[in-house]
């Protein structure tokens, strides 16, 4: 899927952000399972609220990582979320 730099990425209603305390890690709920993530794809996650476009979660992060360019991992992350409907692409 290609994802837009002009999209403004939101988890779906199936899907929503939890921090585990027994595992330590944060997790993507969604109706028929749960997803760990890894830092990077929590920070993207946690950006995407609809009101930011990809470019913007992309300068956003590429500030937290000090200047790392990180504009192919951000929609690598949202383009295989997207597939699997636990993101959706905002215009």
């Amino acid at each position: 899927m290609n994802v837009a730099d002009a999209a403004k990425p939101r988890l779906t209603a199936k899907a929503r952000l939890k921090w585990d305390a027994v595992r330590q890690k944060h997790l993507l709920l969604f109706p028929e399972g749960v997803l760990l993530l890894n830092q990077t794809a929590h920070d993207v996650l946690a950006l995407c609220d609809g009101r930011r476009s990809v470019a913007e979660i992309v300068q956003t992060l590429a500030a937290q990582y000090r200047g790392a360019a990180i504009d192919a991992d951000v929609k690598a992350i949202l383009s295989r979320l997207a597939e699997k409907s636990f993101v959706a692409m905002d215009n």
